[in-house]
Formats: structure tokens, C-alpha cells, sequence
């Protein structure tokens, strides 16, 4: 189930909310609980059980690294978390990367080791390394363990981020789980956010979707050049809102049942350099290679090539994470590499330019960085590339027609995804209008879009979800 959908917005959602106010506080993180499983087992009923599983890891690990630690016995405490890291890895290991391990060891030896493919289960890359970060932040003190399992199932299976995040460390919430912060303002902030969301994704990452979709419907092969770059850029938008509008929904979802999500992406199509780029999409994944890798292997506080080493660790990693595919790897490792020659070299020529030089700079690598990204083979990506610099030609009828139609809603994407439309909201609609004029600017901003974006998805069968595959 996905939150753009009639399903959970007519049906799931308003029972959900119905239960969750009507019980009292004692018993709504079991009413989250429960809840959230039936919503994953909606898509994955057998891999609840592997959800389930995860929770009761983590959550008896914890127990024990705080037992180990109250006695003294530190050995015992960091064997039990060495021991929780293993089995969670493990299981990402098994589900998401074993077929590619496999099918490379059969390519590279000329072997034939049979390998029959599993599923991947959704989200199993989000709420694993959330369940992982729950017993290292015990482990460090960074968190008081949870000794009542209903509320530690309730931060693992949390539908508003389970399946595509943003990644939520349970420090960040542990005081919620306990008192969530029910209240009207919260409530009313989280349908202004799950709105906006449910716009990106409908009415922008859609229709930006369907203009790649059209053009690649037939192969990279034959693409001209404006083909090619129309194609690319229509994804670079989809992905963004895809994703940015995912987590808004998200964020808005944790607002009205009481939690504080932190930000998973400001702006990052409005940055100067690669560096403040990553600083700003994908914020939460960001910050968990920070605090769980580059820091605990040194981070800057380093020599050179221990530093270098770090990024390029967590760069690997990063791609890698991403999906069980060279073409993640080749990604990954394209941005370790720029960020690397940022910090030791662009950075100071990027502060002198004019900024409009590091704008234009930063959308290109980002530009040419998504074609790693959305092609998976080798030969697909070199060909694409080859089309982008006119292999086969500049123009084509096709390209030329696809964007004399696209240009309003090319623009459209290219303001969305600035501030723009956030400061004009806030000046005409936030704290410093008029109460009135903010109340009912508010209650028109919601019914509209809200109607906008059920009729575009009762009429339109195309309603992809990019990241359900990490």
C-alpha cells in the first residue's frame, strides 16, 4: 500500500485515525503497532514475520548491552551489539544482496552455483538500519533502552516512514514514543505537509515520470541528444518529488499521530557545489553514515589518506546500500570521487566564482549522476551517455513534440523544486498574515490540492513509487 493511493487515503487512513484518537495514550502505541503491520503486510504478508523477527533482535540486544553495561562487563555489552550489527546485516546480506554476489562469483569463475531469487522485501534497507542505530545508540549512551516491546514495535514498524523512510533514529523520538505530541497545531501542520507531499508525488514526480517513461519506451538506442537530455531531466524531477514527496507525506503523517520526523530533503536542486548537495537530499541517510561510519572510523580527524579512505568507504557503501547492482556501485563511487576533488581542490575556486557557476556546475554532476543511477546495465549507461552528446543526432520529431508540450509543466518542475513556493505560503498564508487569512488560505490549500490529486489518481493508472526498491 502507498500513500498516494485511494486505498489508503479513503479506507486505511481515516479507520487508522479513527482507532488511534479514540483509544487512550496508554494504549496508542499499541493501536500504532498493530496498525502498521497489517499496512506492511498489505504489500508483504509473509515478511512481517522477518519484521517481527528484526524488532525482537534488536529490542532483546538492547536489553542486553544495557544489562552488560550497568555490570561493568563491557566485553559482554560490545559482544552483544558486535552480535545484533551481524544478524542485521546478515539479513540485509541475504535478501538484498546474495543473488548479485552470487551471480558475479558464476560470471567471474565461469561457475554455475544455482541461485534461486528471493524477494526483496520492501523497506527492509530503512528499517534495518534503524533497528541497527537503536542498540549502538544504547551501546554509546546516545539512548536509554526501551523495555517495553509494544512501543520499541511501534518506532521499528511505524507506517509514516517504514517502507521508504525518512530514516529515523530512535533517539530522535524515544521521548515521543513515550508522550506523543498530540495537539491541534500539530494535527493541522501534518495535513499541510501530507498535502503538499501527496501533490509532489501525484501532480509533479507523475507527469515528470511520464515524459521519461515516453521516451526511453523504446530503448536508449536510438536517442538524439535533446532526446536524451529531455529524458534525463524529466527524471532528475521525478526522482526528486518522487522522493522529497514521499517524505513530506511521511513527516505530515508523524505530525498529526504526535511525532517530530526530522527534515529528509531541503532544496538540493538550489545548491553551489556537489558537497552541499548531499548536505541537503536525502538528509536522514546522510546522517546515519555519518554518525554509525565516517565518525566511528575517524571521519576528519585523521591523517589525509585516512580521511580519503573514510569517503570513499561511505561512498561505496552509500551506492551500495542503494541496491544490489554495479550501476549503484559506479554511483556511489562517482560521488566519493567529485566530493573528494570538491574538498581538496574545487571547493576554493567554487567559493570565488559567481554562484550562478556553482549552481549550473552542481546540476550537471547531479544530472549526469542520475543516468548511473536509473540505468542498471554498463551498456546502457555508456550508450545513454553517447546519445547525450549526439551519437545519434540532435534532434528528432518526437523529442522536439514531447517538449513543445512539456515546457509549461518543465518550468513548473524546474520552480517547484526551489523555495520559491514555500516563502510565497508563508508570506501569504503563515505567521505573518492575517489569522484569517491564513485559516482560510490553509483550508483552501488542503481541499483544493487533496481534490486535484484524487482526481488524478482515480483516472491515471500510472502512479510508480521509485524508492519501494531500496
Amino acid at each position: 500500500m502507498v500513500f498516494s493511493s485511494v486505498v489508503f487515503l479513503f479506507r486505511y487512513l481515516p479507520l487508522v485515525l479513527l482507532l488511534y484518537f479514540a483509544v487512550p495514550k496508554c494504549a496508542k502505541n499499541f493501536i500504532l503497532f498493530v496498525v502498521s503491520l497489517l499496512f506492511y503486510a498489505w504489500g508483504e504478508p509473509v515478511y512481517v514475520v522477518l519484521m517481527i523477527f528484526s524488532t525482537l533482535v534488536d529490542y532483546t540486544h538492547g536489553l542486553l548491552v544495557d544489562k552488560y553495561k550497568k555490570a561493568g562487563r563491557m566485553g559482554a555489552a560490545k559482544a552483544a551489539l558486535i552480535s545484533s550489527v551481524i544478524i542485521n546485516l546478515a539479513l540485509l546480506g541475504f535478501f538484498k544482496y546474495s543473488g548479485f554476489v552470487v551471480n558475479n562469483i558464476n560470471a567471474l569463475f565461469g561457475l554455475s552455483i544455482p541461485f534461486k531469487g528471493v524477494a526483496l522485501p520492501i523497506g527492509i534497507s530503512f528499517y534495518t538500519f534503524q533497528t541497527m542505530s537503536y542498540t549502538i545508540d544504547v551501546y554509546t549512551g546516545a539512548a536509554k533502552p526501551q523495555k517495553n516491546i509494544i512501543s520499541f514495535g511501534a518506532y521499528v514498524a511505524l507506517f509514516p516512514q517504514l517502507i521508504a523512510g525518512p530514516i529515523v533514529q530512535y533517539k530522535t523520538i524515544a521521548e515521543q514514543l513515550e508522550k506523543p505530541i498530540i495537539n491541534s497545531d500539530m494535527f493541522s501542520s501534518g495535513i499541510m505537509r501530507f498535502v503538499a507531499g501527496l501533490g509532489k508525488k501525484v501532480l509533479l514526480a507523475n507527469t515528470a515520470g511520464e515524459i521519461f517513461d515516453t521516451l526511453t519506451a523504446s530503448g536508449v538506442d536510438g536517442l538524439s541528444a535533446l532526446g536524451a537530455w529531455l529524458a534525463i531531466i524529466a527524471y532528475t524531477f521525478q526522482i526528486y518529488f518522487d522522493f522529497s514527496g514521499y517524505s513530506d507525506m511521511a513527516i505530515g503523517l508523524g505530525r498529526i499521530f504526535g511525532f517530530k520526523f526530522l527534515e529528509n530533503f531541503n532544496y538540493p536542486y538550489m545548491s553551489k557545489s556537489v558537497t552541499e548537495f548531499w548536505r541537503r537530499w536525502h538528509i536522514s541517510l546522510g546522517s546515519w553514515f555519518r554518525d554509525y561510519v565516517y565518525i566511528p572510523l575517524g571521519g576528519n580527524r585523521t591523517t589525509k589518506i585516512g580521511h580519503i579512505r573514510n569517503i570513499l568507504i561511505v561512498w561505496l557503501l552509500t551506492g551500495v546500500w542503494h541496491g544490489a547492482n554495479w550501476n549503484f556501485i559506479f554511483w556511489g563511487v562517482y560521488y566519493g570521487l567529485l566530493l573528494l576533488l570538491e574538498k581538496f581542490f574545487l571547493a576554493k575556486h567554487l567559493k570565488r566564482a559567481p554562484g550562478i557557476v556553482g549552481h549550473i556546475y552542481t546540476l550537471l554532476i547531479v544530472v549526469f549522476g542520475w543516468v548511473f543511477f536509473v540505468f542498471e546495465s554498463p551498456a546502457q549507461i555508456g550508450t545513454f551517455f553517447a546519445a547525450m552528446f549526439g551519437a545519434n543526432g540532435a534532434l528528432d520529431p518526437t523529442s522536439l513534440y514531447t517538449l513543445a508540450n512539456n515546457i509549461p509543466l518543465l518550468i513548473m518542475l524546474a520552480v517547484a523544486s526551489t523555495d520559491i513556493p514555500t516563502r510565497f505560503i508563508k508570506k501569504y498564508f503563515g505567521e505573518g498574515s492575517s489569522p484569517t487569512l491564513s485559516a482560510v488560505g490553509r483550508i483552501a490549500y488542503v481541499a483544493v490540492f487533496f481534490i486535484i490529486c484524487t482526481a488524478f489518481l482515480v483516472n491515471s493508472t500510472y502512479n510508480p513509487f521509485l524508492y519501494f526498491r531500496f
